[in-house]
């Protein structure tokens, strides 16, 4: 949706420094990582375990969530071998060729120990098994040097390229711009003026940020492509990680915030959308209805119902409590749409949508149908805009709901809702993928492929800030 991946390069200076790679870089991985399980498959008998390709991402899958540098439950890191050799407040994670002495299985067991994953389901009983025969086999470390993970809070990215933005959001208060970084989110003062906090995590990406409806917490969508798919929830008050649930095998994209603020709805690659109890992460609803990846959720005013958008371009209307589906809110008719929805956002007062994607033409929708559905009709349309350049990536209504903030092609502009006209437009070198107004309704930022923050005046377009939001390693130009 947002551009390809970045990738940590090893060199002798710095572990940690950052560089952005082309879409082959992916490809060429794959095949190297699939031609290693070729070389390495056992040729008589059952071979070792092995703890880089069977026991970490048992750890990653289930336990990351809770013990990883931004949050280490008990003491305890599970990122890495060391860290796990090390273990936490309860002693060494294993004890070499003595399973039933280690703690890490006392905890999958809940004997002697607190059952983990805490508040989760116990591991299925074979990838049990595996870990007390990795164990029993010596609980030997297999990783390749460059598997290491250099980044923490102490040890933030170094970037050596501009990062592409692909997320931005405005603090409830209007204090503070949040912007995706590499395996961060970068907290600046609202006016571009200073870096003010780091968040880091384990998501390679962070496909989207949405701040809470009181202002209390910061939600962010993402995870690392091939790997898995994160949803971060952090605590505005004091920067620290409150949630971090690992759910699919890519990465999630869309995530919005319930009115009372208990859930969390969010898109997956898996043609599902779903949401999750905001406070303990356990899912509250998954459904498949869409045949695509879903790139956008909202919710009604209520909260019963749920909106979803698509690469399918179908904007679907679901039940919250019981996951079924209600209707489509746009023309079904093919052709109606040239391309794939990416964006949504919801009216603040009115069950409205503003909609894009591949078709160029920002929407607005009302939610729900007020006379029965003709076959070839968009009754639900209210009100189409004046097209952007290109594709649209990312929209969003003002807190009044009087302006339409629209990222597409390679150009950010505002609209007025009530006429549809034209307020302002921005340019950029470069696809624009996010776009964020100020609680105010007088300025909004916008950034994307080339790694530039804009903010600007809503009314008139004015530039009033540039800057690239992360930090850049001595000697690299910020252009």
């Amino acid at each position: 949706m947002r551009g390809w991946p970045p990738f940590i390069s090893v060199n002798s200076d710095d572990q940690r420094t950052v560089r952005w790679g082309p879409m082959m870089h992916g490809l060429w991985l794959s095949f190297a990582c699939a031609m290693t399980w070729m070389a390495d498959a056992p040729t008589g008998g059952p071979a070792p375990v092995s703890y880089s390709k069977e026991i970490k991402p048992i750890l990653q899958r289930h336990c990351q969530g809770c013990h990883q540098p931004a949050k280490k439950g008990g003491g305890l890191l599970l990122t890495g071998y060391a860290p796990l050799a090390k273990g936490g407040e309860s002693g060494p994670g294993f004890i070499a060729s003595k399973p039933d002495e280690s703690q890490l299985v006392k905890s999958l067991l809940g004997s002697d120990a607190e059952l983990m994953p805490k508040g989760g389901k116990p591991l299925p009983t074979d990838q049990i098994e595996l870990v007390k025969r990795w164990i029993a086999e010596g609980a030997k470390d297999d990783s390749p040097a460059e598997a290491a993970d250099p980044i923490d809070a102490e040890h933030p990215p170094i970037y050596e390229g501009v990062p592409l933005i692909s997320a931005l959001a405005f603090s409830r208060d209007g204090s503070t711009l949040a912007v995706s970084g590499y395996r961060e989110i970068l907290l600046h003062a609202a006016d571009g003026s200073q870096l003010k906090h780091r968040l880091i995590g384990m998501s390679q990406r962070i496909e989207d940020l949405a701040y809470s409806p009181d202002g209390t917490k910061l939600a962010a969508s993402g995870g690392s492509p091939g790997r898995f798919g994160e949803i971060q929830v952090w605590n505005v008050a004091d920067n620290s990680l409150l949630l971090s649930e690992q759910i699919s095998i890519d990465t999630l994209f869309g995530v919005s915030w319930s009115s009372d603020g208990k859930l969390i709805a969010f898109g997956c690659p898996d043609n599902s959308a779903r949401s999750i109890n905001a406070e303990s992460g356990q899912q509250t609803l998954k459904f498949d209805h869409h045949t695509d990846w879903v790139i956008g959720t909202t919710y009604s005013i209520d909260d019963k119902h749920m909106v979803t958008v698509s690469r399918d371009r179908a904007v679907k209307l679901t039940q919250t409590d019981s996951g079924a589906f209600i209707d489509n809110v746009t023309s079904i008719t093919p052709g109606a749409l040239t391309g794939g929805l990416e964006a949504i956002d919801r009216h603040p007062t009115k069950n409205e949508i503003a909609v894009g994607g591949v078709d160029p033409v920002p929407k607005l929708y009302r939610i729900f149908r007020e006379k029965a559905r003709v076959i070839g009709d968009d009754f639900n349309l209210i009100r189409a805009f004046p097209a952007m350049n290109g594709a649209i990536r990312d929209v969003e209504i003002s807190r009044d709901g009087k302006f339409l903030a629209v990222a597409g092609g390679t150009e950010a502009r505002v609209y007025e809702i009530e006429s549809g006209k034209t307020l302002s437009t921005i340019p950029f070198q470069g696809q624009v993928y996010a776009i964020a107004i100020h609680p105010s309704s007088e300025t909004f930022a916008a950034g994307g492929y080339d790694g530039v923050v804009k903010i600007a005046k809503l009314a008139s377009g004015e530039i009033i800030k540039e800057f690239v939001p992360v930090p850049l390693a001595p000697g690299v130009a910020a252009q």
